[in-house]
């Protein structure tokens, strides 16, 4: 059973400004700041995100949360940060300064998969791109401390999270440093942060130096050396890299092949500030399993885990796909350790993450008294997201699906912190009195997915110690509780709240998940559907599904069966909305062809498409930075990913994706060419993908331009007129569907003469 902590999150002393009383908003200027009577802020917090007083806005939880602690916060909402001079405007802050990028990192907020600008912002009056700047972290901390040099910085959100430690960054094609060191922060606190940051902030308050604050569990923090008291374990102890030719064991000069083969139950102590590739010094191995211990104390509990330099990550494939799988094993609050990277010479000390929250503690958070709108000092521009989320309501966190491609495992976690059925009722009540123009609809009831609500691990113990990375992939785990009649239950209820017209679920479902129970798919279909439902299929073939830890296409089948049937008893014309990727991880050209075709046989035809988007930390982004398998141990799998990489390559999948556009038949046709497959895949006839090219089509003004069309949706939509309900049949007209494998056809080999008789 994962412990709890030993302060709840709302049990703290109050600062002493808890004499204020709450804020109508928090100021983001000085006169605001006067008519509140403050003198100062205790806290103030840097967004980069418009200011929404809405709890689907990161810091407006954070700010409400320390409110309800005691302390005045100020806001500063996207600031110039050409200087110092908007980092002031507030005064100087009696503890910190709090800095976030906003809701979205930075660099995806501005930049598309295909790394061109972006003209918008949805988090932005108006919709105005260009209002934060790139690395925004980077960017508002040094600021910050350009501002007040003594005072501390505490960087979280999404941004400082997935650049906890050593990373692949995208849009520099390199790997990183962790953001700490180019951030020039104190402390970073990763996750919702909600615990973490409550306990930095009173330990403050209380006179701490923030240096000395090292023991706060969801944070990271520079030293010089590790911590006293504790024991380092090298990172190879738990899952040792190999060779994988050319690259030679980047451990082949520490110990001896014969040692390290007989020391497979012991861990190795170092000290993080030395190379471990370099050290001629002789390890210490403390075996740590041995029942004849005199101290029957628990070492793990004051043992971390000496990750590789990022020096040697940077430059050694093996070694950053190594690092990456030791970081995603060490995600589970109850069993993770302390990482510790050396960078040159200082390290960064990455604490375990924070316990979850209760469902009293998500209850106090949720209820604290959010305005629900946008701060009056926008006047009456449009913000896009706010509009998007006004009548939504988060009704759970954290994700245990584990997909390589998705942040959420770690941003949030894989335990699902839910919330009272009370809580969310009242909240439905909220948005009734406080949403302007509010017509009886609740957009969504939701959070990372629709249909994880109150589903958590039966075992406690299990939950407690588990390093899977997902509780559903490949096969749905046999602890995993699958009831969803809280779910249930909460939609019933919600829907008999006076002056609720409709309660619609906008967040994706799991289907795999749902099929498990059909009353809900039941409940779903007659009560919350708008006529269509999103899911995320994410692809049809197993090499791209393996690698992104999705199911197979089968549990689609049933889910799209047992809707189909409750939205015909309903009376109800209703569809489903798949998602695709494209161009990820593990993907070849004829996982895209055959995708295509599956999409063409059930009449769907994506408006949009999204290609695979490298986001530090994820899974997905050390496929494709490592090329390697990083979801097994690298020494036993040696498996080479294939990458879809290069501007050409990336179109390619995309355009597949797209293949009832014009605008991409001649990239396709030029593809299937050279794969071997125009025969079965160019013409007129009903397998065929592409037609064949004709004389008109050179003088058609879209083909001549190439079409280019939006790339930065995040989803898809299906064509008006296709119903994408079709059966799947072959080409032939059977029940099923036709898959080509690599090298089934090809065209270019000729053919030998028939012989005549």
């Amino acid at each position: 059973m994962i412990p709890l902590p030993k302060t709840a999150l709302f049990d703290y002393p109050k600062y002493w400004a808890e004499c204020y009383d709450a804020a109508p908003f928090f100021p983001m200027s000085r006169q605001e700041m006067d008519e509140l009577g403050w003198d100062s802020c205790d806290i103030i917090l840097v967004t980069g995100d418009a200011y929404v007083d809405h709890p689907s806005f990161g810091m407006a939880i954070i700010g409400r949360m320390l409110e309800a602690q005691g302390f005045r916060v100020g806001m500063i909402a996207q600031p110039d940060w050409q200087s110092k001079d908007e980092f002031m405007k507030l005064g100087k802050p009696n503890l910190y300064f709090g800095v976030t990028a906003g809701n979205m990192d930075s660099m995806i907020n501005r930049y598309t998969a295909e790394r061109r600008i972006r003209h918008d912002d949805a988090y932005t009056p108006n919709n105005e791109g260009g209002k934060r700047p790139d690395r925004a972290v980077l960017v508002y901390s040094q600021r910050c401390k350009e501002a007040y040099k003594d005072v501390p910085v505490v960087i979280g959100g999404i941004e400082a999270s997935l650049r906890r430690i050593a990373h692949f960054d995208y849009w520099s094609e390199k790997v990183r440093r962790s953001i700490l060191f180019d951030a020039k922060a104190d402390i970073l606190v990763y996750g919702n942060a909600e615990r973490p940051l409550v306990e930095v902030s009173h330990r403050i308050a209380n006179g701490e130096d923030i240096s000395t604050i090292t023991d706060v569990r969801g944070t990271a923090f520079l030293t010089k050396q590790a911590l006293p008291g504790w024991k380092g374990i090298d990172s190879r102890s738990i899952d040792k890299p190999g060779k994988i030719d050319p690259i030679l064991s980047p451990y082949t000069d520490t110990t001896k092949t014969s040692e390290c083969d007989s020391q497979q139950n012991k861990a190795v102590t170092v000290d993080p500030s030395e190379d471990v590739t370099k050290s001629a010094q002789p390890i210490e191995l403390t075996e740590y399993r041995n029942k004849t211990w005199k101290n029957k104390s628990k070492p793990w509990e004051t043992t971390y885990i000496n990750l590789p330099t990022f020096e040697q990550v940077k430059e050694n494939k093996v070694l950053y796909a190594h690092a990456s799988r030791i970081f995603h094993q060490e995600v589970n609050p109850g069993s993770a350790k302390p990482l510790v990277q050396r960078h040159g010479d200082r390290i960064i000390w990455l604490n375990p993450p924070a316990y979850p929250l209760s469902e009293e503690e998500m209850d106090g958070v949720f209820g604290l008294p959010y305005k629900r709108v946008p701060h009056p000092a926008y006047g009456d521009a449009k913000i896009p997201a706010y509009d998007m989320i006004k009548t939504s309501i988060n009704i759970m966190r954290g994700c245990f699906g584990g997909c390589t491609f998705c942040s959420i495992t770690e941003h949030e976690g894989r335990i699902i912190q839910s919330r009272s059925e009370e809580s969310i009722l009242n909240e439905i009540e909220d948005i009734k009195e406080k949403v302007p123009g509010f017509t009886g609809v609740i957009s969504d009831l939701g959070g990372p997915t629709a249909n994880m609500y109150k589903l958590n691990c039966m075992s406690k113990k299990a939950e407690a110690t588990c390093r899977k990375p997902s509780c559903v992939w490949p096969t749905i785990c046999g602890h995993l509780d699958t009831d969803h009649t809280p779910t249930i239950n909460l939609y019933r209820k919600a829907r008999k709240i006076k002056g609720i017209k409709k309660i619609l679920i906008a967040s994706g479902v799991r289907y795999d998940l749902a099929v498990k129970d059909p009353e809900y798919v039941k409940e779903l279909a007659t009560h919350h559907v708008g006529g269509y439902l999103k899911i995320a299929p994410e692809h049809t073939e197993e090499g791209p599904l393996n690698k992104m830890m999705k199911p197979g296409m089968g549990s689609y089948h049933e889910f799209k069966q047992m809707f189909d049937k409750f939205s015909k008893q309903a009376g109800k014309k209703q569809f489903l909305i798949p998602y695709f990727i494209s161009a990820h991880p593990g993907t070849t050209e004829m996982d895209m062809i055959n995708l295509a075709l599956w999409l063409k046989e059930n009449d769907f035809k994506l408006d949009q498409v999204q290609n695979f988007y490298p986001s530090p930390l994820a899974n997905a982004t050390t496929m494709y930075h490592t090329e390697l398998n990083s979801l097994k141990n690298i020494k036993k799998a040696n498996e080479a990913v294939p990458i879809p990489k290069g501007t050409r390559q990336r179109r390619l999948h995309k355009a597949i994706l797209r293949y009832h556009d014009p605008a991409n038949w001649p990239i396709i046709r030029e593809a299937v060419t050279k794969m071997g497959l125009a025969r079965k895949l160019i013409g007129n006839k009903p397998g065929c993908l592409v037609p064949a090219e004709t004389r008109g089509e050179q003088n058609h003004q879209h083909y001549k331009k190439g079409g280019k069309g939006k790339n930065n949706a995040q989803g898809f939509k299906r064509s008006e007129g296709v119903s994408g309900h079709s059966k799947p049949k072959s080409r032939n007209g059977k029940q099923g569907l036709t898959r080509f494998s690599d090298n089934q056809f090809d065209d270019r080999k000729p053919k030998a003469p028939k012989k005549r008789r």
